[in-house]
């Protein structure tokens, strides 16, 4: 009889983000500012493979810390690198409410798809 495989010791009650080792040893990733890479796993934490990510320059810039203009900038540079892609534009109505913009991660799954690695095809 073979013994049991023993699960690996992570935190349960808070989940886990597995960030892969190609994507961290990349070029593209390599070229990346800190604010950019803590905005790439502030949108890994809201990952869900059934829809995009719905993220604001406001609230990355309250979550990283950083000023407005940081956080745009890391969001355009993760676009340019190919990290993440727009899904659908923010919207700004006073009546109806704002709705930020949306935005899949290309190294992940995306509803049920393999994942573009878009970051893959970036040359410096």
């Amino acid at each position: 009889m073979s013994k049991k495989k023993k699960a690996l010791p992570f935190d349960k009650r808070g989940g886990v983000l597995a960030i892969n080792r190609r994507m961290l040893n990349s070029d593209a990733y390599k070229t990346l500012k800190p604010y950019d890479k803590v905005l790439l796993l502030l949108l890994h934490e809201q990952w869900r493979n059934e829809r995009p990510v719905a993220y604001s320059v406001r609230e990355a810039e309250k979550k990283i810390p950083c000023n407005i203009k940081t956080a745009s900038k890391s969001f355009n540079k993760l676009q340019e690198v190919g990290f993440i892609v727009c899904k659908e534009q923010s919207l700004f109505n006073s009546r109806t409410g704002s709705k930020a913009r949306e935005w899949r991660l290309t190294w992940l799954p995306y509803q049920d798809n393999e994942p573009t690695n878009d970051w893959e095809k970036w040359r410096a």
